[in-house]
């Protein structure tokens, strides 16, 4: 990929490629030093390459996350995240380019839900779990957010925020630390009715693949596009 924006789109929203800046903005691509970096396929899903690609490489039974009391294989994960995105695209209908709030602590099911947006061809819209209401009306409105996960334990600011933005985030699931609670976390249920494959979306290399938001100790926080 010498350049970016020479094959088609993956994206039927296209709401972050109409929002990027300015080509002139753009930084220069010149991979004189690091002729390697030209070679990208033209083709790409990073929750494919990063994850897929290890268990087909012999990695499946290999630790991937170390937790306190147990450990999580590149199988497992890849298990998890297939469901997910299967709960994202036949449960709650995702299209590929629609952006995904993810709101968690450092956890394992933050892991899989982040590599399941992106296999389904979601845009995650990662945020810090101290971010109360009105910072995540924020973060919603300018991403245009329309669905979200969301860790149970920071469910009540989750739900104040969606009450405050009409029409955005229609679609919101709940789920648990690791995973494991389907009495009471939406997600956690939905995926025990999944099968664990998968096919990701063929994404383009230069489709936006993640949304961050800056701290804003400098004003309002920016969103910042990352192929």
């Amino acid at each position: 990929m010498p350049e970016p924006g020479g094959v088609p789109t993956a994206y039927e929203d296209h709401f972050a490629a109409d929002n990027l800046p300015p080509r002139a903005l753009w930084p220069q691509f010149n991979y004189d030093s690091l002729p390697e970096l030209a070679a990208y396929p033209d083709r790409m899903n990073c929750g494919k390459i990063l994850l897929d690609d290890m268990v087909a490489s012999g990695h499946r039974d290999r630790p991937v996350l170390h937790l306190d009391d147990a450990t999580w294989s590149y199988g497992e994960l890849e298990d998890l995240s297939n469901r997910i995105a299967r709960v994202l695209v036949e449960d709650l209908g995702l299209v590929p380019g629609n952006r995904v709030l993810l709101r968690a602590g450092n956890t394992p099911m933050l892991v899989a839900t982040w590599f399941g947006v992106l296999k389904a061809g979601g845009i995650c819209v990662a945020t810090m779990q101290l971010l109360r209401a009105r910072e995540l009306v924020y973060v919603i409105e300018k991403a245009q957010i329309s669905h979200a996960l969301c860790d149970l334990s920071l469910a009540e600011d989750m739900e104040e925020a969606r009450d405050r933005t009409s029409g955005l985030c229609r679609q919101l699931m709940y789920f648990s630390a690791l995973g494991d609670n389907p009495a009471d976390c939406s997600l956690d249920r939905a995926i025990l009715d999944k099968p664990g494959d998968f096919t990701p979306c063929d994404t383009a290399a230069d489709d936006t693949a993640l949304i961050a938001f800056t701290s804003g100790t400098t004003g309002a926080p920016k969103a910042t596009m990352h192929f």
